[in-house]
Order: structure tokens, then sequence, then C-alpha cells
């Protein structure tokens, strides 16, 4: 069985993607908070932003460490 090169080329793009998509979805939950009386909506939305802003913390430093790795060809 023949193994898949490692092609890391996109990744930094993949991850910026990422990054893009996550604040776009935080921005619309902190909205959703804004026109909202629930309590119980709210506080499932300001979990899920919790949740989402530790993943961009994640994200950010992947793209460092493949920026990084980028410079230096992958080795």
């Amino acid at each position: 069985m023949k193994h898949k090169a490692d092609d890391r080329k996109d990744n930094v793009d993949k991850i910026q993607a990422s990054i893009d998509n996550t604040i776009e979805n935080m921005e619309a939950a902190e909205e959703m908070i804004a026109k909202t009386d629930d309590e119980k909506t709210k506080k499932s939305l300001q979990a899920k932003n919790k949740r989402r802003q530790d993943a961009l913390d994640g994200f950010r430093q992947e793209i460092q460490d493949e920026a990084r790795d980028r410079e230096q060809g992958y080795n």
C-alpha cells in the first residue's frame, strides 16, 4: 500500500477559513443574545461562544505553527 504524501501547502488557508467561520458564528450568536429574552438561550449561546473562543485560540496557534513550518520547508 502506497502512502499519500503529506501535502500541507493549503493548511494555513484552511485554518484561516475555519477562523473566519467561527468568528461569523460568534457574531451571529451575539446578535441572538442581544435579541432574546430567554435566559436559557442566552446562557447556551454564551457557553457556545466561550467554546468558540477557545477554538479560536487553538486555531491561531496552529496558524503560527504552520507558518513557521512553511518557512522552514516542512522539515
